[in-house]
């Protein structure tokens, strides 16, 4: 569902770019804007191919009603895919311009579509390549209304869910309802409707109080040892035999390392809104798939996809799969069950602690040996997880919560992980470095006790870890300093540069180790054929452990906007940070207190240079 739109026709082109009366351009992309600055660099895109000025072209929020199917944003293509197809379809309308005569685009009027549009050659960027300001910013740091939540429909609804605070626990009963607020339920699946928000919040504590649910599963109390016994296949994803380098070991190593389940932890809960016009249905959600969530919102309330219109505004900050989705059909079956009403939905921080799908846990057993040179001969890396994608609109079956709540019941299909070299839980744990003799085997386990999905990176940061890890435990095995020895196993002149640079501007070999401080060194090419990354981490291991500096190198390719790389860089070693030093559910979590991130005052300065 990430291949590029196919523009061939003019009924692509004009589905993309509208140029309008008001000598504005317009337009339409399948890809979502999260807060990562992709809504800056399109506009980039379009303006230099185009030959216009940025300030003249706008994107609209993603909609099913005139957007293009593009899938989902996430796996760091929206600039791969959806980047590319826009710049196809804007050299389509240059040529065109050209071959008609006219002096501009709205000029243009019954075309021809010419076929294939050159594209401009990279020299020729004048918008491309430059720190552009981000046009998403100015409203969010002046507090201007920019957000889902800042949403307002005539006569709506307030909404919240009554959902028990632990996973997968049925709703057995529920009292009434104060005066003024009206109570819905089907099935399992209930919730509280009122024309003041303070009275829905009221209301749903009160009800939720009295409510009676069911235990639900189980948690086991070993998650890492409870996934080893509970595999459901176990598949290859790559193996290189070679029996005379294996034979050369002189010493061996075998380590394991955990990665508990995490949350996405935005700062802002889930919210969505709902409303119908005759037999329509519209939602707006903060979705990365507004088709998939379309497609879902169908298939759950039995109607034709082209009777529902999905359209994305932005929430709260989330890489992956939080609990937007699941807000977006919630909204749908309220105002259904309120008679087409509009609907207001906004979960709790409860509610998202309690119900989001989390990035799954996994357990990583790895194994190597070395020859007499300190060379790595052989190579075992074991992973065992449930899949890392349960997002909507993938397959015939629904996926999110309340298609299991209804009192007729969907059958939800369990998480996957899609093939290599994307992959899932399996994303680059086939090992960067060139061995020998390898083998890699992933340990599916179907079911999981705490409902998961895409967390940023998937399964790479649980395997990256793990590998960097060991390659220092190696490194140290064979007397070799960390740098030397990753060198000494990486033939990708890329990747030995992004190494080279990030030890070169952290000053490595000056580094003064002394007592409760240290630095270190990781690296790891994205999905292992995308980005390349290396990155240092100084630390001071006192009252706790800290990382006090982060200095990245990364090569990208022809970055459309610098300034937002690096923005994706700090932002991702920050969320690691937090990941590591402070991040792990526990059954029963419902607040920060209970699941505490990273603190402004505890977050590294991070160098990153491109």
């Amino acid at each position: 569902m990430n291949e590029p739109v196919d523009t061939a026709g003019a009924r692509r082109l004009t589905q993309r770019v509208h140029f309008e009366r008001d000598g504005t351009v317009t337009v339409a992309t399948g890809k979502v804007e999260l807060g990562q600055g992709i809504t800056t660099a399109f506009l980039q895109i379009a303006a230099d191919e185009l030959g216009l000025p940025l300030e003249r072209i706008r994107i609209l929020p993603a909609s099913t009603a005139y957007s293009p199917d593009e899938g989902f944003t996430a796996g760091s293509l929206s600039i791969q895919d959806g980047g590319k197809a826009l710049r196809k379809t804007c050299a389509e309308l240059r040529a065109l311009l050209a071959k008609s005569g006219k002096k501009s685009y709205w000029d243009l009027t019954g075309f021809d579509i010419p076929g294939e549009g050159p594209e401009k050659p990279a020299a020729d960027y004048r918008v491309v390549g430059t720190n552009a300001m981000r046009v998403d910013l100015p409203a969010k740091i002046a507090g201007r209304p920019a957000y889902i939540q800042d949403i307002t429909l005539p006569g709506m609804l307030h909404a919240r869910m009554l959902r028990p605070p632990r996973p997968f626990a049925k709703l057995l009963s529920v009292p009434d309802p104060p005066p003024g607020v009206e109570l819905v339920r089907d099935g399992s699946f209930g919730a509280v409707l009122a024309a003041r928000e303070e009275d829905a919040i009221e209301a749903a504590k009160k009800l939720r109080a009295k409510a009676q649910w069911s235990d639900g599963p189980a948690i086991p109390r070993d998650i890492h040892r409870w996934l080893k016994a509970n595999v459901t296949e176990s598949n290859v994803a790559k193996e290189k035999v070679d029996a005379a380098a294996k034979a050369r070991s002189v010493k061996g190593l075998q380590a394991e390392y955990h990665k508990p389940f995490l949350c996405h932890a935005s700062i802002g809960p889930s919210c969505a809104l709902a409303r119908m016009h005759g037999d329509t249905i519209e939602v707006w959600s903060h979705t990365q798939g507004i088709f998939g969530l379309r497609q879902e919102i169908a298939l759950v309330l039995r109607m034709p996809e082209e009777k529902v219109i999905v359209r994305h505004a932005e929430g709260a900050g989330c890489y992956g799969h939080n609990g937007a989705d699941d807000a977006g059909l919630d909204a749908a079956i309220l105002t259904k069950l309120a008679k087409g009403r509009p609907v207001r939905l906004q979960w709790t921080r409860e509610d998202e602690f309690a119900w989001e799908p989390y990035g799954p846990a996994m357990a990583v057993a790895l194994e190597a040996s070395l020859d007499g040179q300190g060379r790595i001969v052989s190579w075992r890396h074991d992973l065992w997880s449930s899949g890392h994608t349960h997002r909507p609109g993938r397959t015939s079956k629904p996926v999110l919560l309340a298609a299991g709540e209804l009192a007729r019941p969907f059958e939800r299909a369990p998480a996957i992980d899609p093939p290599l070299p994307s992959g899932g839980a399996q994303r680059n744990a086939i090992p960067g470095y060139d061995f020998p003799d390898v083998l890699v085997m992933h340990h599916y386990v179907r079911e999981a006790p705490v409902h998961g999905s895409s967390l940023r990176s998937l399964g790479a940061f649980g395997n990256v870890f793990g590998i960097e890890s060991f390659m220092d435990e190696l490194a140290a095995a064979a007397n070799a300093d960390p740098v030397q020895f990753r060198l000494r196993h990486l033939e990708d002149p890329r990747g030995r540069a992004v190494i080279e640079e990030a030890v070169r501007r952290s000053n490595w070999t000056s580094f003064d180790k002394t007592e409760g401080r240290g630095h270190g060194l990781a690296y790891a090419r994205y999905k292992n054929i995308g980005a390349y990354c290396a990155i240092v981490a100084e630390v001071e291991a006192g009252a706790e452990l800290r990382v006090t500096r982060l200095v990245a190198a990364v090569d990208v390719g022809l970055p459309v906007n610098p300034d937002g790389v690096a923005n994706q860089i700090e932002g991702g070693c920050v969320q690691a940070t937090s990941w590591v030093l402070k991040e792990t559910w526990r059954p029963g979590a419902l607040t920060w207190e209970d699941y505490p991130i990273l603190k402004f005052s505890e977050a590294p300065p991070v160098e990153v240079h491109i």
